[in-house]
């Protein structure tokens, strides 16, 4: 299978590369910067260099093209300002819908986070990245010709992941390891019955695979 990531140098998506790799994927990651390659290749996946800001949706689509899935990880990140939520976290993500529907992509993921809403009231920096999430995640599922499912994880930590998460459409906020939000999406990609949802995911007492084939058979 081939998977193309945007935002393939985000902590996430190192984390995923690096396991779709080892399982014998074929994995590529969009980058921004070109002294972010290394990073990718060590993780297993060829680096694209591509600025979704700028580019077109055909640029994108000449990259997605062949593609078996796509996985939207890209963010503005922190320490970035009203604008790049905008751009990055909304405009990049329809950006990157609208080439997969072009490149005939159907499967289709998104990062997106716990209380994303376009709705979302108030003013500090938090405030508009969630309405752009949101409004991403609003856009991705209005479009036809996507097999599309959205992950919005909770409090993200760097602990080791333990393999153990509760995975539902509602589940109550709580913390969740990159390790374990990247197996989720692997396993995600795997399971195409789990198109259409989305699941909100933190630390818990199941098994990532029997988590993610319990929200299927729902």
């Amino acid at each position: 299978m081939r998977i193309v990531i945007a935002g393939g140098h985000g902590q996430i998506a190192l984390r995923l590369e690096t396991l779709l790799a080892a399982r014998g994927d074929e994995v590529a990651g969009i980058i921004r910067k070109a002294e972010q390659a290394d990073a990718l290749r060590e993780a297993g996946a060829e680096p694209i260099l591509l600025d979704l800001e700028s580019a077109s949706v055909e640029d994108v689509a000449a990259q997605l093209r062949g593609a078996d899935a796509a996985v939207f990880a890209a963010g503005a990140g922190p320490g970035s300002g009203t604008d790049r939520k905008d751009s990055v976290d909304k405009g990049a993500a329809v950006l990157f819908a609208d080439a997969a529907v072009q490149a005939g992509v159907r499967r289709f993921l998104v990062v997106s986070s716990m209380g994303a809403d376009p709705k979302h009231e108030g003013s500090e920096v938090f405030d508009v990245y969630l309405r752009a999430k949101g409004g991403a995640d609003e856009y991705v599922r209005g479009l036809a010709g996507l097999d599309w499912t959205i992950l919005r994880p909770g409090m993200l930590t760097n602990d080791a992941g333990t393999g153990l998460v509760r995975l539902e459409a509602h589940t109550g906020r709580g913390p969740i390891p990159r390790d374990d939000v990247a197996a989720a999406l692997a396993e995600l990609l795997d399971t195409p019955a789990t198109a259409g949802l989305t699941l909100e995911l933190i630390s818990g007492s199941a098994p990532v695979s029997v988590a993610v084939k319990s929200v299927a058979g729902n």
